[in-house]
């Protein structure tokens, strides 16, 4: 799996903007971007529309992620959602098909019905999404849980909640994490400390905030593709080495949590 992504969260939301959105995830794919996160979610499967379309001619370069509703996490409501996401996406196979959000189908339904779709070849690997330490603990505990590949969860150097027990845990299993919306939104891209470290480093304040979930290889960022030229910029945050001073510094700025706090979703 690379170790930098594009979302495609709010894809496919407008029509007036489709051609855009492929031109934009066209540029990030051009720009050597090799891994793409969606879900039958965004914009009611249009995103995954897009997302095929943009992906055409070059499916086997790309490392594809996408999402099911919890309400369709039965055995048999799976399987029906995955074949419409791959009729959308036009391929074959997901490489990486995650749970969305936890809901009400028990989670031993839902692994099982995970681990058909590995066995049918619709799937290559499977995980989950916004799932915090209990909810982990439960799914390690299920037959087949630990199948798992990853944890898909909202963090950035703004949101730092799941180092205080989550991702110690996902790490003593060697379990990666997909941090979504890595700028908070955007948040990020302007702050005035992050800003600073950039101009030590001839980096934007967006490129630091991606470098220092890069920092450890088990946490891969996924940006939105908002625009090709942004992904370029994403990219190059790959190359950035951050210094002792600059981690103290985002430390002052944003403090590891000292206690406990509710999983960030969005």
């Amino acid at each position: 799996m690379p170790a930098l992504g594009v979302g495609t969260w709010r894809f496919g939301e407008q029509a007036r903007r489709r051609q855009d959105e492929v031109a934009a995830l066209s540029m990030a794919l051009d720009a050597g971007c090799r891994l793409v996160d969606t879900a039958e979610m965004y914009g009611d499967g249009t995103a995954e529309e897009i997302v095929g379309e943009a992906i055409a001619g070059r499916r086997d370069r790309v490392f594809l992620v996408s999402k099911v509703y919890p309400h369709n996490a039965t055995r048999r409501g799976m399987a029906a959602a995955c074949e419409r996401s791959l009729r959308r996406l036009d391929t074959d196979r997901i490489d990486l098909y995650l749970l969305h959000w936890r809901g009400s189908v028990p989670l031993a339904q839902t692994v099982e019905g995970l681990a058909e779709l590995r066995a049918r070849g619709l799937v290559r690997h499977w995980g989950v999404s916004n799932f915090d330490t209990d909810d982990m603990k439960e799914l390690w505990d299920i037959d087949g849980g630990r199948d798992c590949a990853l944890n898909q969860v909202y963090y950035s150097a703004s949101r730092r909640g799941i180092e205080f027990d989550l991702l110690p845990w996902l790490r003593e299993r060697r379990l990666p994490v997909m941090a979504y919306c890595p700028l908070d939104q955007g948040m990020l891209s302007q702050h005035p400390a992050l800003v600073a470290i950039g101009k030590r480093h001839h980096a934007t304040a967006a490129q630091v905030a991606l470098a220092w979930l890069m920092r450890d290889a088990d946490v891969v960022p996924i940006p939105k593709a908002a625009r090709g030229e942004h992904v370029r910029e994403d990219l190059a945050a790959a190359d950035i080495q951050l210094s002792a001073d600059d981690l103290a510094a985002i430390d002052r700025s944003f403090p590891p949590p000292a206690r406990k706090t509710r999983l960030a979703v969005t």
